[in-house]
This record gives structure tokens, sequence and C-alpha cells, in this order.
């Protein structure tokens, strides 16, 4: 991550460089008779201790925004710490922008899903993307990313950062290791010519809304062959598949975000953000959250502390209908393809899907034989489905990202990232599977 530039560093309140330390709970029970407990288990209980919240088997909303020191002596000494001081650091909880109970709780859990030394939570997804490349950026800095991006994603890069004088470099998602060779020389070459660095590489897979994989594997080995791992991580946004159909982490990236609103909060009820990795990266980012805020307020941790106990059973029931649905729309005369990684026919792409996936997921995109206003008679008929953005709800959610979501992105830019008039997302839920199937059917005989 950009080293930081404040000339106040040692001030906790506009810290830059020192998170605020965390509070600990009781040492964890992690382990039985020598073997690991399953995410599943730990979700009921990771990271929260009863005996710190009068015994109340759920941790209570923490609804504060500052936090009391037992005595003076003790707000000196907790201060010393973080300023560094005096060595040793300090832990504890003072300011509710930077921690809580319920979001350290929150963060806990979420580390366990990815295998991740650190999590950090936000007050949406794209909070989370925004601070971690700040975090990341300087002036004359190139960032690599893959291609398709969420639409607010790609702007983000394009638009925002380059107010700033950081530049980017795309590639395709299906990229081989000589195309990401190519790309990682011409960014560093614009870098050089820049005066700045390549500080971060940023993937999206499956992409949105195309379900486009990136090779995690070869990105990594392309990064090792031109940059500096400690210097330049590899980010990805796992949203589509995370936490149970793909662990980043274990095939090369440094850093895993989601945005929590899709299948970790799983209700359409809240929106947050996360992301989780090496602790060395995280720290930087969390020191950047610590000073512009974006931290998930209490009431969103909590729920999504609720969320997380029935994430793995929500989508494996979303999985399994999503792979019923599928196996219909796959022989129906209206449908011209579908972008379902059950059903992969590139050969690069199912030999990414084969390394690095557990699971094909429930969001898919689907090709109607026609353009626009085809979609928008089938969208218009659906019955249980409902027209809306976003995905991984309990719910079964249906858009058209060419004229939504991604109507921002240049129509260029969209037919070179397959984002047709003629696809629509959807985002299968834990309905009755043969419900979902009826309406779809009736749906596709009014295009």
């Amino acid at each position: 991550m950009a080293d930081p530039h404040d000339n106040n560093s040692n001030d906790p309140l506009g810290a830059v460089d020192t998170p605020t330390p965390r509070r600990k709970p009781k040492p964890e029970v992690t382990t039985i008779g020598g073997r690991a407990l399953k995410p599943s288990t730990l979700m009921m209980g990771h990271g929260y201790d009863p005996a710190l919240s009068e015994g109340s088997l759920k941790a209570p909303i923490f609804l504060t925004s500052t936090f009391a020191f037992e005595s003076a002596s003790a707000g000196k000494r907790h201060f010393e710490g973080i300023t560094g001081k005096r060595e040793g650091g300090a832990e504890g909880l003072v300011y509710s922008r930077f921690n809580g109970p319920n979001q350290e709780i929150l963060e806990d859990r979420l580390a366990i899903w990815d295998d991740a030394e650190d999590a950090l939570c936000f007050s949406s997804g794209m909070t989370a993307i925004a601070v971690l490349i700040l975090a990341a950026c300087n002036t004359g800095d190139v960032i690599v990313h893959s291609g398709p991006l969420y639409a607010a994603s790609e702007g983000f890069v394009a638009k925002v950062m380059a107010k700033y004088g950081v530049t980017y470099i795309a590639f395709p998602a299906g990229a081989s290791r000589e195309k990401l060779d190519e790309v990682m020389r011409e960014a560093k070459a614009k870098a050089e010519e820049q005066g700045g660095e390549v500080p971060l590489i940023y993937l999206e897979s499956p992409g949105n809304p195309t379900n486009a994989l990136v090779d995690i594997e070869a990105v990594k080995e392309a990064r090792d062959a031109h940059f500096d791992p400690e210097r330049c991580p590899i980010a990805i946004d796992n949203t589509f598949l995370g936490p149970l159909w793909q662990r980043p982490l274990e095939h090369g990236a440094d850093l895993v975000v989601y945005s929590l609103t899709k299948y970790v909060g799983g209700h359409s009820d809240l929106v947050a953000g996360s992301v989780a990795g090496g602790k060395k990266w995280i720290d930087a980012i969390r020191a950047l959250r610590n000073t512009m805020g974006g931290i998930a307020d209490p009431n969103t941790a909590w729920m999504l502390l609720r969320s997380l106990e029935t994430v793995e059973l929500r989508m494996q029931r979303a999985g399994e209908n999503a792979a019923k649905v599928c196996a219909m729309l796959k022989k129906h005369p209206k449908v011209e393809g579908l972008g379902y990684l059950g059903m992969i026919e590139d050969e690069r792409q199912k030999d990414i899907y084969d390394r690095h996936c557990l699971g094909a997921g429930s969001t898919f995109s689907v090709f109607i034989k026609g353009g626009e206003a085809e979609c928008f008679r089938f969208l218009d008929a659906l019955k249980v489905a409902k027209l809306a953005v976003s995905l991984g709800g309990t719910e079964t959610l249906a858009s058209h990202p060419a004229s939504m979501t991604h109507l921002s992105v240049a129509e260029g830019r969209r037919a070179e990232l397959g984002i047709s008039d003629n696809l629509v997302r959807i985002s299968i839920g834990i309905e009755d599977a043969d419900d979902l199937i009826a309406d779809f059917e009736q749906a596709l005989e009014a295009v």
C-alpha cells in the first residue's frame, strides 16, 4: 500500500499510518481434538464473549459513538500506545469511527471464510473498494485491472482516480499468461513514464454481469515475474461466488473484496462491504478507514452476524435452484445462450473454473433471442422473480444490465465486454425451483 503522507501521523484522530488496535475477546475455541471447526460452526459464536455482555447469548447492538475509559491514567496509557510514545501498542475501544464490538465480531467471522489474517467491514461494497484503492495509490501510479468490472468500480478507477493522476490498464478476464505478461510490461513502462509505480492489480471474477472468470494463478505468476509482490498486492472482488464457491487467497490473491449486500447479507435489507487478507495490507486500509470513516454501522454489522449463520444454507439452496432453472433455459427455443458457470463451453474458461471454483453459483446471464425489446417483454412478464438490481438475496431478481447497471459504460466498451442488448442478468433465490421454472417459462412466452 502507499506510504502515508500525513504530517500529523501521530494524531490517532487523523492517523493514516497507525491503525487503532482492536479489542481482544477471550481465547477462541477453533479446534476440538485436533480437528479444525468449520466456518458454519464458528459463525454461531466466534469473536463474541457473552461474559462481556451480561451473559447475552447473541451479541447486543452497541449503539454508541464513543467508549468510556476506567480512569484518566487508562486513557493516557491507551493514547500513548496508539501514538507510539509507549511500546506495546494498545487494546480496547475508543471511538465508533474506528471500531466497535459488533464490527469487530463481524470482521473476525468474515476472516474465517477466506482463511484470512484479518478483515474490515465497510458501509458499502464501493466504500470498501474505494478505500482499498486510495490506500494503495499515489499520483503517477498505474492500476492493472481485469474486465469487465462492476460499472461503479470501473468508473471509480477510470474517472475518480484520474483526478489524482492515477491511470489504469485493463485486460480481458480470460487473458492468457502471454497476454498478462504483455499488460504488466505495458503498465510498468507507463508507470515509469508517469513517475509512479504499479501498486495494485485489481480483479473481478466472475465478472459482472457476464460471469467471465479470471485466472488468478496466472495473474499471480505474471505479477511475481514483473513486480515485487511485497509492493503490488492482488485484490479480487469475489462477490458473485464468495464466500462459499471460491477462495481466492488459496490461488494467489492477497485481498478479497465483497459487497456484503449480496450473498453474505442475503436478505436485500442492508448495504455493506468488506476486505479480507494479509494483515500487512489490511492495516494500511484500516488506517485510511479510520481517517475517512466508512465503517459499517453497528446495526448493519449485527444484521450481518445474523446472516452469516445461514449463508451456507442459503447459497447451497440458491445454487441448486439455479442448476435446475438453467437446465430448462438451455433447452428453450427463445434462449440464445447462457452465461452460467455450470455450463461453460469455452475451454479456457472451463479450465479456470475447474481449478478455482467450488460451485457454479446462482447468478448468471441469459441471452434472449432478439434484443432490448424482447428482453423487456420477458422482464415485464415475470410474476415470481422481481425486476430489480442487486443479487444474492433470498428472492429471485432479474435486470437488464445494458440499460440499467451498465448504462454508464460506453457503448463500445459494453460491446467489447459482451454486455449486449439481449443479455438479462438473473440472480436465483431460495424459492421453490419448479415455481421459478414455471415463471420463466410463462415469461418467455411473452417474448
